[in-house]
This record gives structure tokens, C-alpha cells and sequence, in this order.
């Protein structure tokens, strides 16, 4: 079954890939940016370990359009637009990660 995925200003499914994580035994969560050459933009991702609960994402602005995505209050990326709106929590992907 393929189900087109489309949130306002996000689409999922057209990204084209997930940049590696430097060490995938690392702990979760782990933030990883996924680049989305439709939107000419890229998207965030927070991965987590199987069998956990999925975190909760939070979003705090740090100055101007720059804006830290936390993972259960952990910083796992940083945002910085030119133009835009801000992030939300609801724009971030969460990936179960299989280990």
C-alpha cells in the first residue's frame, strides 16, 4: 500500500534520502536531516530505538528564525530559515530504529 504522506508545507514522500548517522549503535534519540530537493529544503527526522516510546518533540526558538528541535528536552538539531515559518513539532518525522 503506498500512502502519500502531506502535511502543510512538508511532504515526506517526496524526499530523497536520510543522511547517515555517524554511529548507528549511538543512544536515541538521534536527529538526522532529511533533504527534499522538491521543496529545495531539508526535513527533520528524530530516530528512536525500538521497543522505546516514541519521544516527544518540542521546538524552542533561540533567536530570530533560529530554532532548536528537542527529543524529551534533548537538542538533536538545530533550524535556521531565511524565510518561512517556524518549525513545529508536527513537521518533525519520527523514525522506529531497528537495531
Amino acid at each position: 500500500m503506498n500512502k502519500q504522506v502531506v502535511l502543510p508545507g512538508l511532504r515526506w514522500d517526496t524526499a530523497t534520502a536520510v543522511y547517515p548517522m555517524n554511529d548507528a549503535t549511538a543512544p536515541c534519540p538521534q536527529g538526522l536531516l532529511v533533504p527534499d530537493a522538491t521543496q529545495k529544503c531539508d526535513h527533520v527526522a528524530v530516530v528512536f530505538d525500538k521497543g522505546q516510546n516514541p519521544p516527544e518533540i518540542t521546538i524552542k526558538q533561540v533567536s530570530g528564525t533560529v530554532h532548536t528541535v528537542l527529543a524529551d528536552g534533548v537538542a538533536v538539531a538545530v533550524v535556521a530559515r531565511a524565510t518561512g515559518p517556524a518549525p513545529s513539532a508536527e513537521d518533525v518525522l519520527l523514525v522506529e530504529r531497528h537495531v
